[in-house]
């Protein structure tokens, strides 16, 4: 029995379950936060609102804007930049919150602009800069855009909550 060259090649191809694993991919969820591009684990994320009334507290951190209510829950609303030590969001009518979560802890995030999802292969981000600011800490990595204004940095978002929740109470 003779056998044709595609039936040859499709022999020798890598089968597609096999090929779909050899280069795995996160899923982020990218967002602009002043001049920052900056993603999340898409696991983190539930959804994304517009900025509704905003509660202050007394005596909270800066990066704590205040609280809204969201869903029947109180939802503390974080700025990134304050933060990260990057500057400050400037709230608006423009501005969205993402609803972020990590175990049994969500909280609102400031969002200048939704950038949408992005799937990268695990093996195209790159690790943290060395001897970077306080802000480093809290990277998973960089991935390279086609620009170097379209590189996004990816953001631990269960460590940098955690942080967040320390830095809160501690006061």
């Amino acid at each position: 029995m003779t056998t044709t060259p595609l039936q040859r090649a499709l022999r020798k191809a890598p089968d597609r379950a096999i090929a779909g694993q050899a280069r795995p991919e996160q899923e982020f969820f990218c967002f602009r936060a002043g001049e920052l591009r900056l993603g999340v684990p898409s696991e983190n994320v539930l959804e994304v609102i517009r900025t509704g009334l905003l509660t202050p507290l007394p005596r909270t951190p800066s990066f704590l804007l205040g609280v809204t209510g969201h869903r029947g829950e109180v939802l503390p609303v974080m700025d990134l930049l304050r933060f990260l030590g990057k500057g400050e969001s400037r709230v608006g009518p423009r501005t969205r919150l993402f609803i972020g979560t990590s175990g049994n802890y969500r909280v609102g995030v400031v969002a200048d602009a939704v950038l949408g999802l992005r799937r990268v292969p695990l093996a195209d981000i790159l690790p943290p800069p060395l001897g970077g600011d306080a802000a480093a800490e809290h990277l998973l990595g960089v991935a390279d855009g086609t620009t170097p204004q379209d590189a996004v940095a990816f953001l631990n978002f269960a460590k940098l909550l955690q942080s967040a929740r320390q830095r809160a109470v501690v006061r």
